[in-house]
């Protein structure tokens, strides 16, 4: 049989009640058969259920980083409730009898094959004419995108000095004296930003206004600084992105590159764009040390986002998951991975410090004692040592709000400002809450045991803080010799 363990079940799962559920099925009893291939890449399971017939459940790892789950209940869950009570028998080590594919599941295979493998006949096997046939339609092809993609960067210049009028009207008629009528005007034109193949600098403008109405609403001076920054943040993007534009535009290069203005304009990368790109990796197994879920009101949208390790060379790097309001029922929630993920194929995104990465199959395995240390044997002993970089990489408003780090410390003491993280070599920083994050230095008094606070790794997001012009680190979690201890989770 093949292992599987609880963590993976989870991760498949849509939601946690699902998972919940499907345990009590197992745990209760519901199979009434359970059946494998002799190859175990398929188990099947018949299981009592709330009509007539009983219901037949499928999983099927003919691709084992990607098992295709399949239940003849009515559930639009996927997978059901059944599927992962299936899950839960494997795991339990129930006992299958062994079994033939059935004629249903091998007919499904092959039309899923099919599919994978629709591509075009190597140059090698085709004739001449279907050679120069297939030439022709790339050339076409080519062709086609290379103008679309240039009335798309012609559109994006316009629409950037749409973005430019707006703040410069903004900025002219004060940002504390504009009307209600005013706003109105103002989100409608941003409304129009869309047009543009502009999301991003339209997510800044709707934040822009929201700090404004904020600010309208209480006079909090918080609001209007807040509002201050995303106008820099805007001025900046917009100047790089027109001059960048300008400049694809005038050298006739409608190519991708690397370069994180093609994202934060609104591109949306696949994996397959960034591996051509030169940024994709392979065979790669890494530990998440962070998980956190925000909402961004800007954007209107939920924003799962993991903190990950690659136990390789130790760079760290962040996830996201984005769940708009609109389609929550739709999009699943990520959660908390507590194993090692074992990923076939990765991409990292363009950017500096912690940039972005993804994939899009993973294999979930146990965390060992012997992990841990290595995730310790990575971390820096100085914070003096990082600063320099990490301030230099937060002086881009582009390059996102903060750079994880993972520091070796002697000890965490109280001050009068709050608590202080000394580090390995003597060198400290004062620990803070970023705004708009979760706090995590409120559950510094009350780590399970005070051995937490002296001779282990942390891994830190350090941030600027406005108020007292000064570089400080929220905590995120803590590497022990045996275990990783999250503050966010």
């Amino acid at each position: 049989m093949i292992d599987i363990t609880e963590q993976q079940i989870l991760a498949y799962a849509p939601n946690a009640n699902a998972a919940a559920n499907g345990k009590k099925i197992s745990q209760k009893g519901g199979f009434v058969k359970l059946e494998r291939t002799d190859d175990d890449t398929l188990y099947i399971g018949e299981c009592k259920g709330s009509g007539k017939s009983n219901y037949i459940t499928s999983a099927d790892y003919i691709d084992k980083l990607n098992p295709v789950f399949r239940c003849s209940c009515p559930s639009r869950q996927f997978p059901c409730k059944h599927s992962l009570a299936l899950l839960y028998e494997i795991f339990n080590k129930k006992e299958f009898a062994i079994c033939e594919v059935p004629e249903d599941i091998v007919r499904k295979r092959d039309k899923k094959k099919a599919r994978d493998n629709k591509e075009e006949k190597p140059e090698s096997e085709m004739t001449e004419e279907e050679r120069k046939k297939a030439e022709k339609k790339k050339a076409s092809a080519k062709k086609s995108a290379k103008n679309a993609r240039t009335k798309k960067l012609k559109s994006q210049l316009e629409g950037l000095s749409l973005a430019d009028k707006i703040i410069t009207n903004l900025v002219m008629a004060g940002l504390g004296t504009i009307g209600s009528a005013s706003l109105k005007t103002y989100k409608d034109l941003v409304k129009q930003m869309g047009d543009y193949y502009l999301t991003g600098p339209q997510k800044l403008c709707n934040k822009l206004l929201i700090e404004i109405t904020k600010f309208q609403k209480d006079n909090n001076e918080e609001h209007y600084n807040n509002a201050i920054d995303v106008l820099k943040e805007l001025r900046t993007l917009i100047k790089k992105s027109r001059q960048y534009i300008e400049d694809k535009l005038a050298n006739d290069d409608t190519s991708l590159d690397a370069n994180m203005l093609y994202e934060e304009l609104g591109g949306v990368w696949k994996l397959s764009e960034l591996e051509e790109a030169g940024m994709g990796m392979e065979n790669k197994s890494f530990v998440q040390l962070s998980f956190w879920i925000n909402f961004d009101e800007a954007a209107n949208q939920y924003e799962d986002t993991g903190c990950w390790i690659n136990m390789e060379d130790g760079n760290i790097y962040i996830n996201y998951n984005y769940r708009p309001a609109k389609a929550l029922k739709y999009i699943k929630q990520e959660d908390t991975i507590f194993g090692i993920a074992n990923v076939e194929r990765a991409a990292v995104y363009p950017g500096e410090g912690t940039r972005r990465i993804r994939w899009e199959s993973v294999g979930i395995s146990d965390l060992t004692k012997k992990d841990c240390c290595k995730i310790k044997s990575f971390a820096s002993a100085s914070i003096n040592g990082e600063a320099k970089e990490i301030k230099n990489i937060l002086k881009n408003s582009l390059s996102g709000p903060m750079v994880l780090k993972l520091v070796q410390y002697k000890n965490i003491s109280e001050c009068k400002n709050g608590f202080v993280l000394v580090a390995a070599d003597g060198s400290n920083i004062l620990l803070g809450d970023m705004p708009q994050m979760e706090k995590t230095t409120t559950r510094i008094p009350i780590l399970p045991g005070s051995y937490l606070l002296k001779d282990q790794v942390m891994l830190l997001a350090f941030y600027y803080n406005p108020e007292n012009r000064r570089l400080q680190a929220q905590p995120l979690s803590i590497i022990t010799d045996s275990q990783v201890v999250r503050l966010l989770y």
